[in-house]
């Protein structure tokens, strides 16, 4: 299915390139430095994207063609606090998933 999935369909994509052995990781900056202003570690990314559901739409990417969606999930680091988790899955069917940032939930 061409992107961009529903929520639903979202859902279970990234859930599947989270769980493959094969899976590539690309994080931004903006990412890395939003994952320590929150004291979050890489494992709770990996956790969200496993477990997380996709609950809106997604938004166009900056390139043509791609599309942003967040992952939300409560993870074993997380202190019970919902951790969002904004990802660009590859469209050319590669295992790879870019993260463009991290955020609680509950913060505006």
């Amino acid at each position: 299915m061409t992107q961009p999935w529903p929520p639903t369909i979202a859902t279970e994509k990234i859930r599947a390139m989270a769980r493959n052995d094969d899976l590539d990781i690309a994080w931004t900056k903006h990412a890395l430095e939003r994952l320590g202003e929150r004291g979050l570690i890489a494992g709770d990314v990996h956790y969200v994207l496993k477990h997380g559901f996709v609950y809106e739409e997604p938004q166009a990417g900056k390139v043509a063609g791609y599309f942003k969606y967040r992952m939300e999930a409560r993870t074993p680091n997380s202190g019970n606090r919902t951790v969002g988790v904004v990802v660009i899955p590859d469209k050319g069917g590669h295992c790879s998933l870019k993260v463009v940032t991290v955020m609680w939930m509950d913060e505006d």
